[in-house]
């Protein structure tokens, strides 16, 4: 399962997306950034989900209707995995991204709202402290510092 939030800064806003393995709700692929292009949004989340838990069988991905999962980009992306399902929730059906919504909700209560970010820097690194191991996979640190290099060059 997928989603995007979005975090505000003093400079602007920052977009979360995140991948979530249903079977034990964790949080195998993300991606935060200053861009919400589909190269800085969902492909690395994706790509860090399939380095984190390489897809050994049928696998069923689940997102909202989004233009970042309806793109030609990402479907050219998750048709290269010949095991993997799209799957995408009906027109005005929220409920199917339940679990990612939690995920945000919960995630914001308690590391965003209550913290004024000046910089979009601070609140990079801030998400470095808060995806850490334990909650990302392990050798997500080494993948997330090479993106958050790339999305910095851009801020």
């Amino acid at each position: 399962m997928s989603d995007i939030t979005y975090v505000k800064t003093a400079q602007g806003w920052l977009y979360l997306s995140i991948i979530m393995d249903l079977a034990d709700r964790k949080v195998i692929g993300w991606s935060l950034g200053s861009s919400l292009k589909v190269k800085d949004t969902v492909v690395p989340a994706w790509l860090l989900a399939v380095n984190n838990r390489p897809i050994t069988g049928e696998l069923l991905f689940h997102s909202d209707r989004g233009i970042h999962y309806a793109c030609d980009e990402f479907k050219t992306l998750l048709s290269g995995y010949k095991s993997v399902v799209r799957s995408m929730s009906r027109k005005g059906n929220c409920w199917d991204n339940a679990v990612a919504e939690s995920f945000f909700k919960t995630l914001k209560i308690e590391c965003i709202y209550h913290k004024k970010y000046l910089t979009v820097q601070q609140r990079l690194f801030q998400s470095l402290i808060i995806l850490k191991p334990g909650i990302i996979p392990k050798g997500s640190i080494r993948l997330w510092d090479i993106n958050l290099r790339k999305n910095l060059k851009n801020i």
